[in-house]
């Protein structure tokens, strides 16, 4: 809620919100030349990518029981499904730099598009779980990879308005996320099976490719961001740092939560006798919500004084949803669902933090970089163990019990990082 400055070894975009800008000397972006038309283009290509982002995790979760019947997967393999999107954000995010030295941004991103739809395409041609997934892992390898590129993109293309259009990708990456939550089940129904309702995700994925192919053939695409005016600084080491721990422990714990819900609320609700469309549009309800939150969370920290308010109301309303979810599924699933969201928009505050706890570029992306890579680690955790707790106890008492406990972690870390400061004063 899902959730951007220039590219880092990380899996989702930071935001650096315009009033938290360093002051003294400023990197220049410089955008590649072309006519406006190419930057329109580049905008597009953008919005498409956003759309598939989460596509392909939460039309997973919104048909999981078929999937695990049709594969008979248990519920331990099902969890190491679930957790298979952190691990890739970690492992692929963390390799794109190096990509992004020998290649265009825009061939990267059509590759990208391209083996996210064809890992889509693996996972349901397949009638083995080793197949399926590595199909997933494939699909997932993509959205690694753009999830990087997009922020560079941003910066790239738009050096002026990063704030506005970083909103506007990370809005539509929500909504296509909420989108795919929402109609994954009643297509599957529509085509029969569940494969052809997860089917329908590639073909969104292999439309995505389309505006980058003439970009990527543009001779002229740079390949990096453009080379700063500021002075060298020293070198940052957030992981030398309280702070930079505290960040990486504040985002892992609440994607560990994000996976968690993403994967596993839809089987919840149909425990508590929902039907499988109204538990896939329970789900889409979470992540609709945070649509415009996505939007405005990152300007609305930037201009609080103390962070501590916020991040304990956020908590409150995460810990609420647990005990309701836990004791009364049924009787008040929209009232959870609306707490669930607005609690989970702690993913899109931990973004704009990044950037409100870094003084220059270099210390941003260090911050970022360590913060994001080491989170999606500890966020890897969360679908698995709840799927093993899930099948150990044949409930949702244990499961809750855990993220609960993943929650209390993260207010700690929270009331850490809600102080002003900077990671480049701990060195």
């Amino acid at each position: 809620m899902t959730p951007p400055p220039p590219p880092t070894s990380t899996a989702e975009p930071t935001v650096v919100p315009a009033d938290t800008a360093p002051a003294g000397p400023r990197s220049t972006p410089t955008r590649p030349s072309g006519p406006m038309a190419g930057a329109a283009l580049v905008l597009v290509g953008m919005l498409l990518v956003a759309l598939n982002l989460r596509a392909a995790i939460t039309s997973l979760g919104a048909l999981l029981d078929e999937v695990r019947d049709g594969m008979g997967l248990s519920g331990a393999m099902a969890g190491v499904i679930t957790t298979l999107p952190a691990i890739a954000f970690g492992v692929f995010g963390a390799l794109t730099p190096r990509l992004v030295r020998r290649y265009s941004p825009p061939r990267l991103l059509a590759a990208a598009m391209v083996l996210l739809a064809a890992g889509q395409l693996v996972r349901v041609g397949t009638t083995s779980t080793v197949v399926f997934l590595v199909g997933s892992a494939a699909a997932l390898a993509g959205v690694a990879v753009a999830n990087v590129l997009l922020p560079l993109l941003v910066k790239q293309y738009f050096p002026h308005r990063i704030g506005l259009v970083t909103g506007a990708y990370s809005m539509t990456l929500t909504a296509g996320a909420a989108t795919a939550a929402a109609t994954t089940v009643p297509i599957a129904h529509l085509l029969g099976s569940w494969r052809a309702g997860l089917a329908v995700w590639a073909g969104l994925a292999a439309v995505a490719v389309l505006p980058w192919l003439p970009l990527a053939l543009r001779r002229g695409t740079t390949r990096r961001a453009a080379t700063t005016t500021e002075p060298t600084p020293a070198r940052v080491r957030p992981a030398r740092t309280r702070l930079g721990w505290a960040m990486a422990v504040y985002f892992g714990t609440q994607s560990l939560s994000a996976y968690a819900i993403m994967g596993w609320l839809a089987q919840l609700f149909r425990d508590a006798g929902f039907q499988p469309e109204q538990a896939g549009l329970l789900l889409a309800g979470v992540t609709a919500l945070g649509v415009p939150i996505a939007l405005l969370m990152p300007t609305f920290a930037g201009r609080l004084r103390s962070l501590r308010p916020l991040m304990l109301a956020l908590s409150a309303a995460m810990a609420i949803a647990y005990v309701g979810v836990a004791l009364a599924p049924h009787r008040g699933a929209l009232l959870w669902v609306v707490l669930l969201a607005i609690g989970q928009s702690a993913f899109p505050l931990a973004l704009a933090i990044i950037g409100m706890r870094a003084r220059t570029t270099e210390g941003t992306v260090a911050l970022s970089a360590f913060t994001q890579s080491t989170g999606y680690l500890i966020a890897a955790i969360g679908p698995l163990l709840v799927g093993i707790l899930y099948q150990a106890t044949g409930g949702w008492t244990v499961p809750i019990g855990f993220l609960a406990v993943a929650l209390v972690v993260q207010t700690a870390a929270g009331m850490i990082i809600a102080r002003p400061r900077h990671v480049e004063d701990e060195r």
